[in-house]
């Protein structure tokens, strides 16, 4: 295998709601530098992985409305790299339309598949992880997931129960035994303690031929949508035809859809500094904070008798709290978010309600 033969897919079509209101529609959490590095998450996921793959061979998988936000921020990339959905249909169909283009370009190709918005702190560590995992699926037809191994009882990930090690040369390389969805805290608790069970971090590894078998057998439906137009993309008949395509599509994950049905699915157990960053949660646990943990991202923020408190406030606003203990205080534009952290699983209702009783202007 040549490193051209690598690929790498990148989703960045997600509106990131749980991370309102600093991420809107218009601009979503992965075109932010939500992490105060200079670089946007978008951007920070392109470098990690042009370290593994020729630049040129990164897609990038986006909503049409994110066009010109992506080749603003990825200047170097072609127009081509850019890959349009007309609507969100989640990860199975966003993989398989990448499949095609991939396919046309190269069909002996490696792929890997990432979303654009996640913390990777040890970035040589996920760089060797992700080497053995490109090797392992150049020779074999499986499907490759990464997977974390938790230091806490977390409910908002969904866990991979592994079982035996499959390679010699890779121990941390396990056969998959169950893939179960995000559980409560008792459930949670049990898993951490069992270390049989790791975070499922949504990082794929697989050749072409073997994930688009996989489509074949468990979601033909989709598989045959995109092979269909697939002669079409490269044509002034492309943007019609994937329009068509994505309004007959149903909308299914990757790991419900074909992860938790094949049987040639693996795991590599890994520990790389890894976080989704899905919420203001997990950033307030990755952020610097003060000696009461206030974790503070503004200029111009005076703080009494607060503590555990997560503030992400603009650098010309002055800004004075007194009196918080476990808050997320955040003010973007015209928005002003005061929440407990311990409900923050309640703002994806907040903007579902602002959008019904204020209007898309907010949201």
């Amino acid at each position: 295998m040549e490193n051209r033969d690598i690929h790498c897919v990148i989703m960045a079509g997600g509106i990131g709601s749980r991370f309102w209101p600093l991420s809107r529609t218009t601009r979503p959490k992965q075109f932010i530098d939500i992490l105060g590095t200079g670089k946007t998450l978008l951007q920070q996921t392109f470098l990690r992985m042009s370290r593994i793959c020729p630049s040129e061979n990164i897609i990038i998988v986006t909503s049409q409305i994110y066009r010109n936000l992506v080749l603003e921020q990825l200047p170097n990339i072609k127009e081509e790299q850019v890959i349009l959905e007309p609507m969100r249909r989640n990860t199975a169909p966003c993989i398989s339309f990448a499949n095609y283009k991939i396919k046309k370009k190269n069909p002996n190709a490696i792929v890997i598949v990432a979303p654009s918005d996640h913390l990777i702190l040890n970035e040589d560590k996920f760089v060797e992880t992700i080497n053995s995992a490109v090797g392992f699926a150049s020779k074999k037809d499986a499907l490759l997931t990464l997977g974390i191994k938790p230091n806490r009882p977390e409910t908002g990930y969904g866990y991979i129960q592994v079982g035996a090690t499959a390679d010699k040369h890779i121990p941390n390389l396990k056969k998959v035994k169950t893939f179960t969805e995000k559980p409560n805290l008792e459930l949670a608790k049990v898993f951490v303690d069992s270390g049989e069970f790791y975070w499922n971090s949504g990082i794929f590894v697989w050749s072409l031929s073997s994930i688009i078998s996989a489509f074949e057998k468990h979601l033909p439906e989709v598989d045959g949508l995109f092979k269909e137009i697939s002669s079409q993309f490269g044509t002034k008949n492309e943007l019609s035809c994937v329009e068509k395509s994505y309004s007959e599509c149903r909308n299914v994950s990757i790991d419900y859809g074909v992860m938790e049905k094949a049987e040639n699915v693996f795991v590599i157990c890994s520990e790389f500094g890894w976080s989704d960053l899905g919420t203001w949660g997990s950033l307030y646990s990755h952020s610097n904070k003060d000696d009461k943990k206030n974790a503070i991202n503004g200029k111009n923020v005076m703080i009494y008798n607060s503590a555990n408190t997560l503030v992400n406030v603009p650098d010309n606003k002055l800004v004075i709290l007194q009196g918080l203990d476990d808050y997320i205080v955040v003010e973007s534009d015209d928005i002003l978010l005061v929440c407990k952290k311990s409900d923050e699983q309640e703002i994806k209702r907040f903007v579902s309600d602002v959008l019904i009783e204020k209007g898309e202007k907010y949201t």
